[in-house]
């Protein structure tokens, strides 16, 4: 059973990263273009149609759908299912699987001209965490990470929570000092300083977090890939991190 984490807004991604699904044998060519001409033809109004794959059950195939959402459809197209596939004897949810293997977010990949660090000690351990700065979880959060010493936490900031977290993101961006000014607000209660320049970043970090199903905040993404949905215990960071630095040595 899930822990559930707590989060502001709604999250979905496991704590850690889930065993891949097993391998779908291939989709027969016509399968596929049935499927898609079908599809396309009866159900106009459905996201554009991104691939189509053999599912793990045989007849079914995986219709991934703009992002990753998947739904179902049979060789025909005359049945579209909506709903997740277990494994019953694995005792694995291969639609949640395949979901987390699309929607992964590896660190390498994090455009890290897009946040700001906090560097405490010799920032060797690495991690990085999406936030609002209107998110009373991420202000309990960020309080509680000022204890972690010896770690550089890439910080991007993720409003979500309406237009006055894009507002707050958007002038915590452009101080002068951001990490000053984010600590400021999130530990101390400080008003955060007018402040304009080109807020692009926070727009492409919204964007990111969206493909990647970043649903609530705030969100902790590790070096080794570990991606944990919500603020947790410094004790379980300190063993993330612990855990990420040895798979990477």
């Amino acid at each position: 059973m899930a822990v559930l984490l707590p989060a502001c807004g709604k999250s979905e991604a496991p704590a850690v990263a889930a065993a891949p699904a097993p391998a779908a044998t291939g989709t027969p060519a016509n399968a596929e273009a049935t499927i898609r001409k079908v599809l396309v033809e009866r159900l106009p109004q459905l996201p554009a149609i991104e691939e189509v794959t053999a599912s793990p059950l045989p007849g079914l195939y995986e219709v991934r759908l703009a992002g990753a959402e998947i739904v179902y459809a049979d060789a025909q197209g005359n049945f579209l299912l909506q709903g997740q596939i277990f494994d019953t004897q694995q005792r694995r949810n291969l639609t949640e699987d395949r979901v987390n293997k699309l929607t992964a977010l590896d660190f390498k990949d994090l455009p890290l001209k897009d946040a700001f660090k906090l560097v405490r000690g010799d920032g060797k351990r690495k991690m990085a965490v999406f936030v609002d700065p209107n998110c009373g979880y991420c202000k309990r959060f960020e309080r509680d990470m000022e204890k972690i010493d010896n770690v550089t936490i890439y910080l991007y900031l993720y409003p979500i929570l309406g237009a006055d977290s894009v507002q707050k993101a958007q002038h915590i961006w452009c101080a002068k000092d951001q990490a000053k000014t984010w600590s400021d607000w999130m530990v101390r209660n400080q008003a955060i300083p007018s402040a304009e320049c080109d807020a692009a970043p926070v727009a492409r970090n919204v964007a990111l977090g969206r493909k990647h199903k970043i649903t609530g905040t705030p969100t902790l993404l590790f070096t080794d890939g570990t991606r944990v949905p919500g603020a947790m215990p410094l004790d379980e960071v300190e063993k993330l991190l612990a855990t990420a630095a040895s798979r990477k040595s």
